[in-house]
């Protein structure tokens, strides 16, 4: 080995370690764990597919998967779709681009606990939505629709990752070479065919990049929906922390963990292909 290729693996040996001890070594407990059984206070560390028969068999951990992905989704193309018009003003219409982006990332100020409960107060049955509306006269009594349901587990994670999906598609738009819109403008492309066929594409990956970094982690959330979910609202990381809690079921825990990882894995590559082929389909 050449001291060049010696030095290079000397370098990468913390990196390396540490994605090691605090990635791969808790994954690898996980799979353990995922082929063992909890009888009661105990471990039975006899290899066994039980856990995986139970997982795919119970009708709710399907349900609620499937609630997960759906919700995750739904969280995903809302916070895209009101963070690309933000990022697009910040990126071309705006000169102080960092008084904007530091408006943008004040919600990183603040505890996510905080912004979480500040939901269920304007969500609430006399929170400030409900008290506004009656106070103006337009309803006669509050509505009982805004909070405890999957729209208010949707609306509060939607504003909570929002900076995460406006900061990657403004990079993305900032580094879009004016020239082009230029030239497709002097070629006659209006200001909306010129977005379609230069900008949009253009963005893709920043589209990509803010889509994956909002989905991944919306599905494993379980505070947002044990706070303002309720039994509407619960998804498969609320089961996942009772079986790692209450039930005291480590195994069938891990289990919906791997399930739930492979599961997400699976959609977000899924996305990634179709997204990059309405990309190649609208150039």
């Amino acid at each position: 080995m050449s001291d060049n290729n010696r030095t290079g693996v000397l370098l990468a040996l913390p990196a390396t370690a540490y994605v090691g001890l605090l990635v791969a070594a808790p994954l690898g407990v996980l799979v353990l764990y995922s082929f063992w059984t909890q009888t009661y206070i105990d471990i039975d560390r006899s290899f066994t597919w039980e856990n995986y028969r139970t997982a795919f068999s119970d009708p709710l951990v399907r349900h609620l998967l499937i609630r997960s992905i759906w919700m995750a989704g739904l969280v995903t193309f809302v916070t895209v779709a009101l963070a690309y018009p933000i990022a697009y003003f910040v990126a071309f219409r705006t000169r102080n681009k960092t008084f904007w982006l530091l408006l943008i990332t004040i919600p990183f100020w603040i505890s996510y606990l905080l912004r979480v409960f500040a939901w269920r107060v304007i969500l609430g049955f006399n929170g400030l939505i409900n008290s506004t509306l009656m106070s103006a006269g337009l309803i006669d009594e509050p509505l009982d629709f805004l909070l405890y349901n999957e729209f208010a587990v949707i609306m509060t994670l939607a504003h909570a990752w929002a900076p995460f999906a406006i900061l990657p598609i403004y990079v993305s738009l900032q580094r879009i070479d004016r020239s082009l819109l230029e030239a497709a403008s002097d070629l006659g492309a209006g200001r909306v065919e010129c977005f379609l066929r230069v900008t949009l594409p253009l963005t893709i990956p920043g589209i990509i990049a803010s889509s994956l970094i909002i989905f991944i982690p919306t599905v494993g959330d379980y505070v947002t929906p044990a706070l303002v979910g309720g039994s509407d609202g619960k998804m498969v990381a609320n089961l996942i922390q009772v079986y790692f809690g209450a039930a005291n079921n480590w195994p069938l825990g891990a289990t919906l963990s791997l399930m739930s990882m492979a599961a997400v894995g699976m959609v977000a590559v899924a996305f990634v292909v179709l997204l990059r082929s309405a990309g190649k389909a609208i150039r």
